[in-house]
Formats: structure tokens, C-alpha cells, sequence
């Protein structure tokens, strides 16, 4: 069941967050990457103040993705999955519902390292890249970029 975020989320979500972004650190040998040293209290205010939703599985939450208006445009962010739970095709639910929910959106960008699993879920649900930002040696963003729904 995917459903929208309360405050009251924020310290079970940031768990999951480092949970699933653990690999990722790993990838790019970095272990202060901004998912796993964000605080509860900044998960709690982009509870507040943007959309987050979550997906639950009976009382646990197995995953959450962010979405913030800029203008027109809706900045998606920390698409998570619990490990034990990936391949199961809730990062497609979250997404998908996170385009439902912000409907008023003309695009949904996001980005991404350059060796995220996660690249193949986003070209599969419409994102395409925008550019790419080398940031380090060991790491590239891909900025992606998916059309609004059509009204």
C-alpha cells in the first residue's frame, strides 16, 4: 500500500533510507554521501514540506520517494527501497504514484550516480538524461528528466 508520509515517519524512514543507500556508499566509496548523513529532523521537514510517500507492508515502511514543486517542475528524491524488498517492483509503484500525486507537473527531474542500479528503473518509466555532472573522481551525476502527464 503506498500512502503519504506523516511527520511521525521521519525517524523509520531515515532508517530505511541508510539501509538502502549503504550499496550505493559503497559503489562510490564515500560514506558521507547527503542520504546517509541527512538528520531526522531534515527527513521531518521534508515530510512536512514537500510530497513523501511511502510504501507499507502491514506496520513497516519498505520504502519512500520524495517529491518537491520548483515552479512547474518536480524534483524527485531519495527513491528507497528496503534491501530485503528490491526487485519487487515498489520502486515503480512509488514513482508511479508519485507522478499521480503531483499531476500538476510539466516534468519530474531527478538524478542519480553514474553507476546506480537504479538507472534502468528510471529509463523504463520515461526519464531521459539531461546531462551529466562530474562531481569527484569516483563520481558522476546523471541528470535525468521525464515529461508530465499530458492533460
Amino acid at each position: 500500500m503506498i500512502e503519504r508520509a506523516v511527520a511521525a515517519d521521519a525517524g523509520e524512514i531515515l532508517t530505511l533510507q541508510r539501509a538502502a543507500y549503504v550499496t550505493e556508499a559503497q559503489l562510490y566509496g564515500d560514506p558521507f554521501i547527503a542520504p546517509l548523513v541527512e538528520s531526522a529532523e531534515q527527513v521531518r521537514k521534508a515530510v512536512e514540506g514537500a510530497t513523501v510517500l511511502k510504501a507499507v507492508d502491514g506496520a513497516r515502511i519498505v520504502g519512500a520517494v520524495r517529491g518537491q514543486l520548483s515552479g512547474t517542475t518536480c524534483l524527485v528524491g531519495r527513491l528507497v527501497i528496503a534491501p530485503d524488498r528490491q526487485g519487487e517492483g515498489l520502486g515503480t509503484a512509488l514513482l508511479t504514484a508519485l507522478h499521480e500525486q503531483v499531476a500538476e507537473a510539466t516534468a519530474f527531474d531527478l538524478f542519480t550516480g553514474h553507476l546506480s542500479m537504479s538507472l534502468r528503473l528510471y529509463h523504463r518509466l520515461g526519464y531521459r538524461e539531461t546531462h551529466r555532472e562530474r562531481m569527484d573522481d569516483h563520481l558522476t551525476l546523471v541528470h535525468l528528466r521525464r515529461p508530465g502527464s499530458v492533460r
